[in-house]
């Protein structure tokens, strides 16, 4: 594992020094290779010089701040497929859902320990690279939505909608087996593989981002009170 992380690169954006010097820190002893900025502006052309394999962005910067970032970067071909985990000091749902609605992966709140941060940093990049070497499948149509893996691409009543990796990838498994009740714990074990990182939490988070863009009143994602969620099978 530690070969192949060797080769990936992060940029940090992070106006805290002391945070900064925490990520860096941990993100260097595992292998990554880390560059770092301290302000907005400096960090999207960081990023935009790079093309790191990962960013860690601080929603609450001066000047341009995380969510600027990350739309700015969701804008243009040579940055949109770059993953993005948000840093943010609130922890609040809204804040969450916000930033994953912008395009950012996943997010981690402050404070945090290194265990936490290097888990989610792996299990972004290791979801990261298995979006990329999907297989070739055929185009899901379910009544409005269209969802193509070839393409990743979703569409709803021919409008493209844009998902993250993350929410496509959750999207798509469900649709997959539509009628078929998922517990949280089988939707990670299931949708995501190894990628135990993510916590029971981020599931809902994920899904209620998925449905801010193209299921508000719950026709096609329901949630099965107690248990979890399933793809409404359409007759």
């Amino acid at each position: 594992m530690k070969r192949i992380v060797s080769k990936k690169k992060i940029v940090v954006v992070e106006d805290e020094p002391d945070i900064l010097e925490v990520l860096s820190y941990n993100l260097k002893r595992e292998g990554f290779k880390v560059k770092s900025a301290m302000d907005g502006s400096r960090g999207l052309e960081l990023i935009q010089q790079q093309l790191p394999d990962l960013v860690l962005l601080d929603l609450m910067l001066l000047g341009m701040d995380g969510l600027q970032i990350c739309q700015q970067l969701k804008q243009h071909a040579s940055t949109q497929n770059v993953p993005i985990i948000m840093v943010t000091a609130k922890g609040e749902e809204s804040d969450v859902v916000l930033g994953l609605g912008v395009g950012a992966d996943d997010y981690i709140a402050k404070p945090f320990s290194p265990k936490e941060l290097i888990a989610r940093v792996k299990a972004v990049i290791r979801r990261s690279g298995l979006n990329s070497q999907q297989p070739q499948t055929t185009a899901i149509v379910i009544d409005r939505l269209q969802i193509d893996a070839n393409k990743h691409k979703v569409m709803l009543d021919k409008t493209e909608v844009k998902l993250t990796a993350t929410e496509f990838r959750l999207l798509h498994y469900l649709a997959s087996h539509p009628g078929r009740v998922f517990s949280r714990e089988l939707l990670l074990n299931q949708a995501f593989g190894n990628d135990a990182d993510v916590v029971d939490r981020n599931i809902d988070v994920h899904v209620r981002a998925i449905r801010k863009k193209i299921d508000p009143d719950q026709y096609f994602i329901e949630t099965i009170r107690g248990i979890g969620y399933r793809f409404r099978e359409m007759d």
